[in-house]
């Protein structure tokens, strides 16, 4: 059973950063992609960012130039790194991985105050 943990959460303010890390408990060399979705209050969970196991990433539209996915296959790690964070960009962010099934996270809560 695959396990995966999000952190890196919290509070930060309007421009600034933060990274969230997504530990696996399995190798996520096997996943054929992972990624970080999020969902805000009274919204759909939309995605943010996939990488893939050839390493190609894609991104929504609303985080291009900004957030960059990346993963340590030593570490089972995925990262995302959140820069010039906007109040739209609140909200609980989920990790997510594509093996034989799919697997989520429990979420780590993003708060972006003005």
């Amino acid at each position: 059973q695959v396990q995966l943990v999000e952190s890196g959460g919290g509070l930060v303010q309007v421009g600034g950063s933060l990274r969230l890390s997504c530990a696996a408990s399995g190798t996520i060399f096997s996943f054929n992609s992972m990624g970080w979705y999020r969902q805000a209050p009274g919204k759909q969970r939309e995605l943010v960012a996939e990488i893939y196991s050839g390493g190609s990433t894609t991104y929504a539209n609303s985080v291009k130039g900004r957030f960059a996915i990346s993963r340590d296959n030593t570490k089972n790690t995925v990262y995302l790194q959140m820069n010039s964070l906007k109040p739209e960009d609140a909200a609980v962010y989920y990790c997510h991985a594509d093996g034989s099934m799919g697997y989520w996270g429990t979420g780590t809560l993003v708060t972006v105050s003005a």
